[in-house]
């Protein structure tokens, strides 16, 4: 599993982001951009005073989706004719009036969002999550990040455990990942930790999740309103949290540890279809990976000597420890998820059964 902060780092780092916020509520038409080959600045108008804020790249895209400008043309001109996009940018904005919500940091504009976005901020989610997790017997944080895009903190419970093979013990434990700029749901998925090789597999279908949809801010005229969270639908927000307590509580779930265990077991006996260079690339054109990562995960298979369906997983979720990013290492560790959750051949002999894990006395199972 790849490492991010220590959770000390990670708390002045979004003691740091709480300081240096804005947020925004603004009708269109009072919004202008203008740009250069190298940057844009969108123009707020804020109680008589006009506000610039340079556009980061996600905003970039946000503002291309939501006026349905394809954003190869719209980097396209950013490049080339950046006054052809001010006058795109700018006249969609005049004639298609809605209300946005514009979130800032560090004087960047990070997302272009709805009126109905219901803030779930990352400060808030940790002050909300780890003492739940402090509660729980056998827990422990293995691993946190805050990227640009999302906050991850990642939860093995040392107490739950399982063999998959002999020798081979995998323990129970979830990711809570939560994005400020509106890239998915606050999430709460299971985790399943590898001991022999310190891997992370992420079944993403078996995720809870709560969404950042609110209620619409209601406003008369067009001018633009800084909004500040502690004055905002402050009980909404308690009760959520609330719930985001109860669905971390029961994160760890034995029934679904085990039926991802069974899973693995399975796997193990399911050879790959091909050679493994034919079965990393067919992964590699299924999953949209890089170059670099599809070289990765074959030298893991390689290195691990199992050409069944669980090697590849595990070569996978490696290959995710030396990922670029820790974004990306995130997603890889999805990626093994989705590949262990394919159906299992029918002509493929049934694993031993759990009962028989069970006898063995390498086995535990601790709740």
């Amino acid at each position: 599993m790849k490492q991010g902060r220590t959770l000390l780092e990670l708390g002045r780092e979004l003691q740091r982001q709480r300081l240096n916020r804005q947020d925004f509520l603004a009708d269109t038409r009072t919004l202008e951009v203008e740009s250069t080959p190298y940057s844009s600045t969108l123009h707020l108008t804020l109680d008589g005073k006009t506000h610039g804020f340079q556009i980061g790249e996600l905003a970039h895209q946000q503002i291309a989706s939501r006026l349905n400008i394809p954003y190869r043309y719209y980097q396209k001109m950013q490049e080339e004719a950046p006054d052809l996009l001010d006058r795109n940018v700018n006249t969609w904005l005049e004639q298609k009036p809605e209300r946005r919500m514009i979130r800032v940091l560090d004087g960047k504009v990070r997302a272009f969002l709805s009126d109905r976005y219901r803030r779930l901020d990352n400060l808030e989610l940790c002050a909300t999550v780890l003492p739940v997790i402090k509660e729980m017997n056998g827990a422990q944080i293995e691993s946190c990040e805050v990227t640009p895009t999302h906050l991850y903190i990642k939860v093995v419970n040392r107490r739950v455990k399982a063999e998959v093979k002999i020798g081979d013990i995998v323990q129970a434990g979830f990711v809570v990942s939560n994005s400020e700029v509106g890239l998915g749901s606050l999430r709460v998925e299971p985790l399943v930790f590898r001991l022999v090789c310190k891997n992370g597999l992420i079944c993403k279908d078996l995720a809870q999740k709560k969404y950042h949809v609110g209620r619409q801010v209601n406003a008369s005229d067009d001018s633009a309103y800084e909004l500040y969270s502690e004055a905002t639908l402050a009980q909404d927000d308690k009760a959520f949290f609330m719930k985001v307590q109860d669905v971390v509580r029961a994160a760890v779930d034995e029934s679904k540890f085990m039926l991802t265990v069974n899973r693995m077991r399975e796997s193990t006996q399911v050879p790959l279809a091909h050679d493994p260079v034919k079965s990393v690339e067919l992964l590699a054109d299924k999953f949209q990976l890089t170059e670099n990562e599809r070289g990765d995960i074959l030298r893991q298979l390689f290195m691990g000597a199992d050409n069944s369906r669980y090697g590849l997983v595990n070569a996978v979720t490696a290959a995710s420890k030396i990922a670029k990013t820790y974004e990306r290492a995130t997603d890889l560790e999805r990626i093994g998820g989705e590949i262990l959750s394919l159906p299992i051949p029918r002509n493929i002999l049934p694993p031993p059964t759990v009962a028989a894990y069970q006898s063995l006395p390498e086995y535990q199972m601790t709740a």
